[in-house]
């Protein structure tokens, strides 16, 4: 079967995992329901540690499109909710989006079509519109993204909200979400790592999905998870010590955590492990900053988050 043939109208299923949000859950919802994608579109929302809702106030406007509510019945967090809705899902595609981003109406349409001309792509991911302190801010991917390019860098454009796979390569090649992850920091990582491991990344220079950066991530001063996550990326994925520049990038992320933790010298040896790999990494030099208590680590995430970054 043609990936024409394949795509024209077929199924998707849209997993979207949730945890005390319901304003902005229901706008990511309505937003999906709202593609001009002519497929069938099942929206499947994972309550994770919170009590299911049943969404009765979300208006389903075609016979195509459905939501269904179910609770995380595996390993508590992120991954596990994600893998909840995987596993329930009976779509031909697999598309994820966070509980407080939404899709422009035509974000399933254009990467199918993107997709026609690329069926040996194993993931295809669109731009994002990070709106942040007022400011709208567009992120757009690579065209294509191998295996390599990520170990070098997270490619940050490329976000799981914009995420749409094979439900069959999802389960047979690529696998679950990696619910071993410390505190599910770095999931979506580790995922594209695994899937860039089976077939290249397409991406579509379109900001498609509207990535909403003025609330409270969960992932806000748990550092422990997050330098517990890095650290266990580093050691799963043995191919960072190929690569001098992407080893940085994560020990200097660790070093930053550890700083902000207060763990003065676990911080300063990361950051010298960072500066040995790549001096220009200037995450090293920011977590010495916090670990001689010469600025807070919260002013620091906030000055890059105006900017559209991340740590």
């Amino acid at each position: 079967m043609s990936m024409e043939e394949s795509t024209d109208n077929r199924s998707v299923s849209v997993v979207i995992a949730t945890r005390g949000r319901p304003e902005l859950l229901r706008s990511a919802v309505r937003s999906i329901l709202a593609q001009d994608y002519p497929g069938e579109i099942t929206v499947t929302i994972v309550f994770d540690q919170t009590a299911v809702e049943s969404l009765d106030d979300v208006d389903v406007p075609t016979t195509r499109r459905h939501v269904r509510t179910v609770p995380n019945t595996r390993t508590p967090g992120l991954a596990g909710a994600r893998n909840t809705g995987i596993q329930a899902a009976m779509g031909e595609f697999i598309a994820f989006c966070d509980d407080d981003d939404e899709w422009l109406p035509t974000k399933l349409r254009t990467q199918i079509e993107a997709w026609k001309a690329d069926p040996a792509a194993v993931l295809i991911a669109t731009g994002i519109r990070i709106e942040t302190s007022g400011r709208m801010l567009d992120r757009l991917p690579p065209e294509r993204t191998e295996f390599t390019d990520l170990i070098r860098s997270r490619t940050t454009e490329i976000h799981p909200s914009s995420f749409l796979m094979r439900r069959s390569d999802v389960l047979e090649r690529i696998g679950l979400v990696d619910e071993e992850l410390p505190a599910s920091y770095g999931e979506d990582y580790d995922f594209l790592l695994r899937a860039a491991r089976v077939g290249h990344i397409l991406g579509v220079a379109e900001p498609l999905v509207i990535v909403h950066w003025n609330r409270t991530s969960f992932f806000d001063g748990k550092w422990r998870g997050i330098a517990d996550g890095l650290t266990y990326l580093l050691n799963k994925h043995p191919e960072f010590s190929d690569s001098a520049v992407g080893s940085a990038r994560i020990e200097g992320q660790i070093a930053f955590a550890l700083a902000a933790l207060g763990k003065r010298d676990e911080a300063f040896q990361w950051a010298r492990l960072t500066i040995r790999h790549d001096r220009s990494q200037l995450r090293a030099y920011a977590a010495m900053a916090i670990a001689a208590r010469l600025v807070p680590a919260g002013a620091l995430v906030s000055a890059v988050n105006r900017r559209g970054r991340g740590l």
